[in-house]
């Protein structure tokens, strides 16, 4: 079975982080929140209280085949200040794991220097912080082993893409059209 990681932080969008944990559940992936925050109770930019499955630093992560963060102010800024995400970051990427990133998350990515050479999109307004890539405006976008999209309206595809890459496009398809969802 695949298994995923996504990394949640006070602050997060609600919604792009949740409905990559229920599509990707859905898929039947492995799915665990992981909070970065030192505790498992984690509010997200919305005032909405969860608890996460993990904290990180009870977490091994070498069994994760993607690792996903969700955007959000300021779960982005935490994630980006985490020193141990941005160092397994790194070793995902050199291992070519998947990773993605929604909304103003890709600028994580983008400092980390993640992003060179590569096709990306992210919320208006962060272009600037995807070093080295060439940016877009599409929904979602993939290259090579790196998925980022735009935003909470772009959570569904965003989450459909990630189960296309971890089970294939059939099951993306089925799944699409079981939440009654047409891209």
């Amino acid at each position: 079975m695949s298994k995923l990681y996504i990394f949640l932080a006070d602050g997060f969008e609600e919604i792009e982080g949740l409905t990559v944990v229920d599509i990707l559940r859905r898929a039947g992936v492995e799915v665990t929140t992981v909070s970065i925050m030192g505790k498992k109770t984690i509010v997200g930019a919305h005032k909405i209280t969860l608890e996460a499955d993990e904290v990180f630093e009870d977490c091994n992560f070498s069994d994760g085949d993607m690792f996903v963060l969700p955007g959000g102010m300021p779960g982005t800024l935490h994630l980006g200040e985490h020193q141990y995400l941005a160092e397994l970051l790194k070793k995902a990427d050199h291992e070519k794991k998947g990773i993605a990133a929604i909304c103003a998350a890709p600028s994580v990515l983008g400092d980390l220097g993640l992003l060179k050479g590569k096709k990306a999109t992210c919320y208006p307004g962060f272009e600037e912080r995807l070093t080295g890539a060439s940016t877009s405006t599409d929904p979602v976008v993939t290259d090579g082993h790196i998925t980022t999209s735009r935003g909470m309206g772009t959570a569904i595809p965003f989450a459909l893409e990630l189960v296309t890459r971890m089970c294939g496009k059939e099951k993306s398809e089925a799944l699409s059209k079981s939440i009654i969802y047409n891209i």
